[in-house]
């Protein structure tokens, strides 16, 4: 099982990697054929969805959960009907949703002030991406199979295939003259491979995929937890984003550029962790019970391992090449005003990273409830930290508020993890992580030493 997650882990994250590759490669083309305009309304119509993701109840996760319990069963024909089930709620709850973003699109455009010659086409690519919006939410539900099996493989390069097309694609689109609306209609297109693909392969890896019966029975434990998963990420939409508003109010535009350069780049130091997420979630669903709990147990205290093993080390590179990094690709400007809240940005995240584990037992154990009831009693009191931090403290406070938070956040997982779920870690002792830490965080005391990156500090990196 530990083998399968790690597979699966590294698979997930080259299908990550793989699109961003490409992304980089193409947007550039991308911003010129379209504009600054052009550009910006692409982002806006391609993020209003993103933040109504609510609507699908929490059914890819659910489906993904007991969908792999009734696999570790043996039992096909219920994991079959879960999928068609969870599948047949998120029509019922994200078509709706989508109506409305087809029907209001041209009102919706308008609030967000889109200049006049772009609007007729930023409303058209908006209703395009609507539909895109309830196909994805099936994709993330018919590969409930491959997810089951652990087979990362499988669900990367469809995933990956289809994203990497649509990027090659849009520039395509757009040196042709079809504007946002053309790029849209690549997404779409997009969209439906990738539903296609996750179709063929799930069906041959579950012959009993298709068909009309659904299990009733199912439908109550689905809402429940799908509710629950939903519910919470209306709150963790908020505390994702709170920073990003309440920046520019307190500080200014200039201060908002700062930090979001500095927690994208921060953010990709996430991308492995996240990755882990994806196997662990229906690994730890197969292995409920007590007769599993050893089992359980074991891949639990390895993947906090494999992931601190994984993880010390990059925010040490990311933190030694930030302020040249950013002075480079960004500015001088950046170079200066960025790097000190990317510092304080990795210390949260080496917290936060290692909550992906007990985040996915908690999941795996059917207590999707705790997570609503975490999100949302964290987020009034953290609004009001972010700010006082930031009138006190400008961009610095706004980073610590966000590094606290999500410290505190990661312990409460923990504890819960422990009390709810009897997890327990066995194996290499915590202290010795800290002192390995202790020993790679030489080379960025070193870099403050010689004020900078230079050819002494990357001796005494490789040394470490």
């Amino acid at each position: 099982m530990t083998t399968k997650v790690v597979k699966g882990s590294l698979w997930t994250l080259a299908g990550q990697v793989a699109p961003l590759a490409v992304s980089l490669a193409a947007t550039p083309f991308v911003i010129r054929l379209l504009g600054a305009e052009g550009y910006g309304v692409l982002i806006l119509v391609g993020l209003i969805p993103t933040y109504l993701g609510f609507a699908d109840f929490g059914m890819p996760m659910a489906s993904t959960k007991f969908g792999s319990e009734a696999y570790a069963e043996g039992d096909a024909d219920k994991e079959a009907r879960i999928v068609r089930t969870a599948a047949l709620i998120a029509l019922a709850t994200s078509i709706p949703v989508a109506v409305l973003l087809n029907i209001f699109s041209g009102s919706i455009i308008k609030l967000f002030n889109v200049p006049d010659h772009l609007h007729a086409d930023a409303a058209l690519a908006l209703k395009l991406v609507s539909v895109s919006f309830v196909i994805n939410i099936l994709c993330g539900i018919f590969n409930t199979p491959q997810l089951a099996r652990l087979r990362m493989d499988l669900n990367t390069f469809i995933n990956a295939g289809s994203r990497i097309l649509s990027l090659i694609a849009a520039p395509i689109v757009l040196y042709l003259g079809f504007g946002v609306s053309g790029v849209a209609a690549v997404l779409l297109a997009a969209s439906m491979l990738n539903l296609s693909g996750h179709l063929v392969i799930s069906r041959s890896l579950l012959p009993q995929l298709f068909s009309i019966i659904i299990d009733r029975s199912i439908i109550g434990p689905l809402l429940k937890f799908g509710g629950a998963i939903a519910f919470s990420a209306i709150a963790l939409v908020v505390l994702i984003n709170a920073e990003k508003g309440i920046l520019p109010s307190v500080v200014s535009f200039a201060a908002l550029a700062h930090y979001s350069v500095a927690f994208t780049v921060a953010s990709m130091i996430s991308l492995f962790a996240a990755s882990m997420m994806q196997s662990l979630l229906p690994a730890f669903s197969q292995l409920q019970g007590d007769v599993n709990r050893d089992r359980f147990n074991a891949l639990y205290s390895r993947g906090i391992r494999l992931n601190a093993l994984v993880i010390i080390p990059m925010i040490v590179l990311v933190a030694l090449v930030a302020k040249p990094f950013f002075t480079i690709w960004a500015g001088e400007e950046f170079g200066r005003e960025s790097t000190v809240p990317l510092y304080i940005l990795l210390c949260g995240l080496f917290f936060n990273l290692q909550a992906y584990l007990p985040g996915a037992a908690i999941l795996a154990a059917g207590r999707a409830d705790i997570l609503p009831k975490l999100y949302w009693s964290e987020l009034f009191p953290y609004i009001l930290l972010l700010w006082f931090l930031a009138t006190q403290f400008g961009i610095i406070g706004i980073a610590s508020a966000w590094s606290i938070r999500i410290g505190v956040d990661a312990i409460i997982h923990f504890v819960v993890a422990k009390k709810i779920v009897s997890t327990k870690y066995q194996g290499t002792p915590v202290s010795y992580f800290l002192i390995g830490a202790a020993i790679m965080s030489v080379p960025l005391l070193a870099a403050l030493w010689f004020g900078g990156l230079n050819v002494r500090v990357v001796f005494i990196a490789a040394c470490s």
